[in-house]
């Protein structure tokens, strides 16, 4: 028990340097930080156990943890009276934040696809948002002569919120495009647009509500692009499989890469959202927990909507572990988190964020 109890130490405080080291320099501490719930899970029993064998130990542990209250206190938000109302008050701002997965859903009946984009407007749509964030967003331009279009993705959400900025981050060459998108209720007076230099990119764009401009930034950073054997090859990890050295050589081979390259986009949108002279909010598919260098660089001394106004751990992506909150709504200290809530409509392989905000 000794030395299981040093190994889990040890490891938990690698992970309390995930904050300082990044990934494109120290690509293990990407790893080991996903690993960080259990961890505190594991020292937490193992707390109970030396309780009632050796105080030394115990009070050991009890120091690891408090060493670690920066990493815990990301990981659970603890707000038991976390109801939403879905009626939004006349002086709160309402952003949506949800990666759409491509319009393609979780069903393979194609029918269910066909009815999938006019469904999941409607269900962003009957929350009356004035600012929605979409990442994994496409896009036809042509053939939209008709307002039912089945590719005429913004045409969806353009009567509500008739301002908007498209990245375009892909294009082919027979008028399709995706990347991500925000469309706003207020007018937008500026946007911009930051590539990175592989993958997709960040765009922000202002808005002026009343007397008051704020801008709204949203992002997608480098995801570890499994595929169907990917997810395979994890579930033969998970369940000691004979094939789980050449499974487990697979998904690191795809995942290392995807670290070093997400710490260089966040460090370049990190420089970029400080040259910002308005109020902001930061939003989008971070692709990595909290616990991760990509959410404490961008997050710095911000608000986390989840943490702000939620209950647990707050899983947003669906499949693999339970403990991957992967998508954020990061407000500036000007704004008041007011409500926040995660809503799974079934529709994507990730939850829709809800949160909002008072301009102070």
């Amino acid at each position: 028990m000794q030395v299981l109890t040093t190994c889990v130490s040890l490891c938990f405080l690698i992970t309390c340097l995930s904050p300082y080291l990044s990934p494109a320099k120290f690509w293990l501490i990407g790893f080991i930080g996903l690993a960080t719930p259990y961890l505190f899970i594991v020292l937490a029993l193992s707390l109970f156990y030396w309780l009632f064998i050796s105080l030394r130990w115990a009070i050991a542990i009890l120091i690891i943890l408090s060493i670690g209250y920066k990493q815990l206190s990301v990981v659970f938000a603890y707000h038991l009276n976390n109801s939403f109302s879905e009626e939004k008050a006349a002086t709160n701002i309402r952003i949506i934040d949800w990666n759409l997965r491509g319009f393609n859903g979780l069903s393979e009946d194609r029918i269910s696809k066909k009815l999938l984009r006019p469904e999941l407007a409607e269900n962003i749509l009957k929350m009356k948002p004035d600012i929605v964030c979409f990442q994994e967003f496409n896009h036809s331009y042509n053939n939209i002569s008709h307002p039912n279009e089945r590719a005429n993705n913004i045409g969806l959400f353009t009567k509500a919120l008739p301002y908007y900025y498209f990245s375009k981050d892909y294009k082919t060459a027979n008028g399709y495009a995706s990347g991500s998108i925000i469309f706003s209720r207020f007018p937008i007076i500026d946007t911009g647009k930051l590539k990175f230099p592989r993958g997709e990119s960040a765009l922000f764009v202002d808005v002026v509500n009343g007397k008051d401009t704020f801008r709204v930034y949203t992002t997608h950073l480098q995801s570890f692009k499994f595929k169907k054997n990917d997810y395979e090859n994890i579930e033969k990890v998970e369940t000691n499989d004979s094939m789980v050295l050449s499974a487990s050589k697979n998904v690191f081979e795809k995942m290392k890469p995807a670290f070093v390259k997400r710490a260089i986009q966040v460090n370049l949108l990190k420089q970029w959202v400080s040259k910002s002279p308005y109020p902001n909010i930061i939003t989008g598919d971070f692709n990595d927990v909290p616990n991760s260098y990509a959410y404490f660089s961008l997050r710095g001394n911000r608000q986390d909507a989840f943490l702000q106004k939620s209950f647990g751990i707050g899983r947003t992506f669906i499949a693999l572990a339970p403990t991957l909150r992967i998508d954020y709504i990061l407000p500036d200290n000007n704004f008041q988190v007011m409500q926040f809530d995660l809503q799974d409509e079934g529709l994507s392989d990730h939850y829709m964020l809800i949160a909002d905000l008072l301009q102070k």
